[in-house]
């Protein structure tokens, strides 16, 4: 079987040939999403059980997402090709501001009841999902376009 070349970018955090950023990626988005998805039902009920779920989601979205972070690091850092790609820093740059968003959200949620979500929480919970939506479409356009940590088929 002759070797195989890697025409695509390869991931230099990985398990198995698979990139762990991509593994945990799924996590923050869940849990910002929801944490919005809670943060409404708090806004529409006054039910504080919704605010805590807010805060644990947002809590658990930014720690999966700075593990994310850090395996999405050492893969844009140590491969040139993946530095040398466009949608590459504007991904990892959004992703920060996304954690940055977050980690200001669940400062404003260790508020007290009421005025822990509405307004300030609300519309940090919106902007955060905007901005990971824009981050998400940039992320996906690194593996579907660029074919970043995609393996090679071999026959």
């Amino acid at each position: 079987m002759p070797p195989i070349r890697h025409s695509h970018p390869r991931s230099t955090a990985s398990v198995a040939g698979h990139p762990i950023h991509v593994m945990l990626v799924p996590f923050p988005i869940v849990s910002f999403i929801f944490a919005l998805v809670t943060d409404i039902v708090y806004w529409r009920t006054s039910e504080l059980m919704w605010l805590e779920f807010s805060a644990w989601l947002l809590f658990a979205g930014i720690v999966f997402g700075a593990l994310a972070a850090l395996f999405g690091a050492i893969d844009l850092l140590s491969r040139k090709e993946v530095r040398a790609l466009r949608p590459a820093w504007a991904h990892a740059i959004g992703n920060v501001v996304v954690l940055g968003l977050a980690f200001v959200n669940n400062l404003v949620h260790a508020g007290d009841g009421w005025t822990a979500v509405v307004p300030y929480g609300l519309i940090l919970s919106a902007l955060t999902v905007l901005a990971l939506l824009v981050t998400g479409w940039l992320g996906a356009s690194l593996v579907h376009v660029h074919g970043v940590g995609v393996q090679d088929h071999v026959d």
